[in-house]
């Protein structure tokens, strides 16, 4: 997780990678952990706003979930923005926000939760029962960001399809504001490719991102002193913002 523009009144925040559970090391350190998350958070407290900028394809839904109650329990005015693509958990995460934005041309992915598993009939009918409990737990975030008028069933029929939104559809089932499209590449993640129904010009937008180089840094309105402790993190950026 990346801060970027800190100054004493708000900071910019970028989730633009895969969300991942807390390990010791990543395997690309665009990746995301909720421990990465808490320590952004903390470095943050107490500030007037903060802007979410999510370009991810989702994930671990125990680490999203931690990530969505953390960003939901910070006090700051919180404005999220789905630049490339919002999938999957990453899909939930934005609605910790007061308000999100999406370009007309990023994309929203819901599903049902998915996982892999060995074990006897016993162990598949619990592991369908977890799974049907964690997926209720997603569709009541969902529900609380629904356009008036919007039945959760619709919703609920759209996860078992896999669906995926651009921000103009998007804005029409959930609490979503469009903007003006934005140039932004999509996260370069193969987990792009082990969705059903990926929209072929994201693949070909988070190809692009192979092999790039991180940003150039900009300078944030802060002290000398804050502006070292976020240096390092955010030359690890693998996409130009």
């Amino acid at each position: 997780m990346t801060v970027k523009n800190l100054t004493d009144k708000s900071a910019d925040l970028y989730i633009y990678g895969e969300i991942v559970d807390n390990t010791d090391w990543k395997w690309d350190e665009s990746d995301v952990m909720p421990d990465d998350v808490k320590e952004v958070l903390e470095s943050v407290e107490g500030l007037e706003t903060l802007n979410i900028y999510v370009n991810s394809p989702g994930g671990s839904v125990f680490a999203g979930l931690g990530i969505y109650n953390m960003l939901k329990r910070n006090k700051a005015y919180k404005t999220a923005y789905i630049d490339g693509v919002g999938a999957s958990m990453a899909s939930v995460i934005p609605f910790a926000a007061n308000k999100v934005f999406m370009p007309s041309n990023s994309f929203l992915m819901i599903h049902k939760p998915l996982t892999i598993a060995i074990g006897n009939a016993s162990d598949f009918r619990k592991l369908a029962e977890d799974l049907d409990t964690i997926e209720s737990g997603l569709v009541d975030i969902y529900k609380a960001n629904l356009q008036e008028g919007v039945d959760i069933e619709t919703i609920k029929q759209m996860m078992e399809e896999e669906t995926w939104l651009t921000g103009e559809e998007a804005a029409k089932y959930f609490n979503v504001e469009v903007i003006e499209s934005k140039n932004i590449a999509a996260c370069a993640s193969d987990l792009l490719n082990k969705y059903n129904k990926t929209p072929q010009k994201l693949l070909a937008q988070a190809g692009e991102t192979k092999g790039g180089q991180p940003p150039e840094i900009p300078k944030p309105e802060a002290n000398e002193d804050e502006y070292d402790k976020i240096k390092f993190q955010n030359e690890l950026d693998l996409l130009e913002l």
